[in-house]
């Protein structure tokens, strides 16, 4: 996908002077740097210290051992997945192949490279992803729990064949500085899982190539920061990997004012980046993840190195872990709100590892859990080794007293219920629609709301599925079409610029909320204003959804989005809804709007229409329900969910 004259002039009208500026110096650096060739200063006597406690190790439950090396026997023969494409390439991978397209990026000055040209580049996510060199974190790993060197010799064949491979400033690999970000922490806790192995000084300290990939990428990152409406989690990885680095790899005269730098921007942007309730200002689940996984990393790494922190850091990441907490349904699973592109902050685990269950358990070790947080059952490798570098803060915040069910700063409400069926759990969305002025991993969702019985998606929040080169996927998976929520018109809420851009952003309010109901209202249509109710009885197994559009007459659609989980029969405006939990049938009755028209549709793709993407890269087929007619100014759309016991 290249970006047009027309993208360029949208994306610069939402910047301001400061950030114009700022990229203006970067264009002329990046032109400057092209016919620089620097080299790292000599380090001599260069010693990584930052190393596990000796009990470390032992803490880490064997079920999470067994997970964690089965997953890196089958990295040894090559074989991993990466957003849904099978890779069986690993043990000699080429580092610029993208298997889904079967393309090779370009060689070349790496601002030169084109990267959001699929037809030229491939899949730029296939591409980057391994070398964030996570599978990597995962044999390093592997080696810590076992002791088996054949782990640590592939570690160290795959980081010498990559740094042979990317020099600096050349190839799509120094591209963002989100990759670099990632890539700099991955190689800190490759280091530290390898300190017992005989090669390990030999491949990072003194290895002249490992000295020269690690400087370079700090020098990149101080010279070329995320600036302005681009300071979303892109900075915190920027940043927490520019700061761990520093501290870990404390080699070099500019480290103390990278490692300065770096946490002041770090302290500076989670606390911009996240609301004081907790929740991250992107209002996208996965990035509240990653931002998360971050920031504990980097906490992590300060005290390994025994560098004070400011202790608004560890109160953000307090806050967004309680919050966390309040929102998980009782499977542990968040909203699905917004952007996911499943990018994980550090991986030290096999698949299976549920990552909720991982972060609560992490924040359990590290603040102390509330006694109405959920119960975490699973277990992990990352929690224990993180919990040993990171020492007892004392914070003395006040913390939630209960359950938190309304957030007014980020405008989301979960309506909780348990009635003789089982658990009703429906997020609510009355929040502002994105962050910053471009709002990039936003979805036109205003008033959308999402429920689940006993963790199982009924009415879904279909979720994301690409990024770059399929825009028609990108467009539908973002659109107000795509959520449970009501269009006008046939157009979207807010207004899209670009993949990553939203040039207008409609405006909710929530007007009246409590355990059992939720109101609020949006004017992404002006004139018109889309208002809706939700009501959830106590007690009850009945979810109730009012719908008004206030203004002219106006063409509706009304959607609704089922889980891949339920099958659904449709018969005029009712539709008997069922699907399976734990061997048990289940069923639910949806009497939709009797003044609209109602279809299912499948799995369609001219245009797209009825699709669930569980994870980045992957999508399958699923029920959405669309109701059609007008709204003339008078009336009200009511939606009732009853579940059946």
């Amino acid at each position: 996908m290249t970006m047009s004259a027309g993208w360029y002039l949208r994306r610069l009208s939402r910047m301001g002077p400061q950030e114009i500026a700022g990229r203006v110096g970067d264009t002329v650096r990046r032109r400057r740097w092209r016919s620089e060739r620097p080299t790292s200063p000599s380090v001599t006597g260069a010693r990584f210290t930052s190393v596990l406690p000796a009990d470390a190790l032992a803490a880490v439950p064997q079920d999470a051992v067994k997970r964690l090396v089965a997953e890196a026997d089958r990295l040894m023969y090559g074989h991993a997945e990466f957003f849904g494409v099978v890779r069986d390439d690993l043990v000699d991978p080429d580092w610029w192949y993208d298997p889904k397209t079967g393309r090779r990026a370009p060689f070349g000055y790496a601002f030169g490279v084109p990267y959001r040209d699929e037809e030229t580049v491939g899949d730029i996510k296939q591409i980057w992803e391994p070398s964030r060199h996570q599978y990597l974190t995962r044999l390093a790993a592997a080696y810590a729990v076992t002791g088996d060197e054949r782990y640590a010799e592939r570690v160290a064949e795959h980081l010498r064949s990559w740094w042979a491979a990317n020099p600096p400033l050349r190839g799509v690999h120094w591209i963002s500085g989100i990759e670099l970000g990632i890539r700099l922490l991955s190689w800190v806790w490759i280091r530290r899982l390898l300190d017992g192995w005989q090669g390990v000084y030999d491949l990072f300290e003194d290895n002249p190539a490992a000295v020269n990939q690690i400087w370079h990428h700090q020098r990149w990152l101080a010279a070329f920061p995320s600036r302005g409406s681009s300071a979303n989690n892109h900075v915190i990885a920027e940043t927490a990997g520019q700061f761990a680095a520093s501290c870990a790899f404390d080699w070099f005269p500019s480290s103390q004012q990278w490692r300065t730098d770096a946490l002041a921007s770090l302290d500076r942007h989670l606390r911009s980046n996240t609301y004081l309730s907790g929740l991250n200002r992107e209002l996208a689940t996965e990035y509240h993840g990653l931002v998360l996984e971050l920031g504990l990393a980097a906490v992590a790494e300060a005290d390994a190195a025994g560098v004070p922190l400011p202790a608004t850091v560890r109160v953000v990441l307090l806050r967004m872990t309680d919050a966390l907490a309040a929102v998980v349904d009782n499977r542990l699973r968040p909203p699905r709100q917004g952007d996911a592109d499943d990018g994980h902050g550090l991986v030290l685990d096999g698949p299976g590892t549920d990552r909720w269950g991982s972060l609560l358990a992490t924040g359990e070790a590290v603040f102390g859990r509330l006694d109405w947080w959920p119960e975490v059952t699973g277990t992990d490798v990352r929690t224990p080794l993180l919990a040993a570098l990171i020492k007892p803060a004392g914070l003395t915040v006040r913390r939630p007293a209960g359950r938190a069910a309304h957030f007014a700063d980020a405008g989301l409400t979960i309506l909780r219920g348990t009635g003789a069926s089982g658990e009703i759990w429906c997020r609510c969305d009355g929040g502002p629609h994105g962050f910053l002025s471009i709002a990039a991993h936003a979805h036109a969702d205003a008033l959308s709301v999402e429920v689940r019985h006993d963790g199982v998606d009924v009415l879904a929040d279909p979720g994301t599925y690409c990024y770059h080169g399929q825009p028609e996927w990108r467009s539908y998976f973002r659109s107000t079409a795509g959520h449970n929520t009501l269009e006008l018109d046939g157009t979207d809420q807010s207004e899209s610029g670009g993949p990553f851009l939203w040039t207008r952003h409609a405006r909710t309010r929530v007007l009246e909320f409590g355990p059992d109901r939720w109101l609020a209202e949006h004017d992404g249509y002006r004139p018109s204003t889309h208002r809706r109710r939700v009501e959830l009885g106590a007690g009850s197994d009945e979810l109730r959804i009012i719908d008004k559009v206030t203004g002219p007459r106006r063409d509706v659609r009304l959607a609704f989005h089922l889980g891949p989980e339920v099958t659904a029969e449709l018969e005029g405006n009712r539709a008997l809804l069922t699907w399976t939990r734990d061997g048990e049938d289940r069923s639910a009755e949806l009497d939709l709007p009797e003044r609209l028209s109602w279809r299912a549709h499948r799995g369609e793709t001219e245009p797209p229409l009825g699709w669930y993407s569980a994870g980045f890269g992957r999508k399958e087929p699923a029920t959405t329900l669309i109701g059609s007619g007008f709204a003339d100014g008078t009336g009200e759309f009511t939606t009732v969910l009853r579940f059946l016991g």
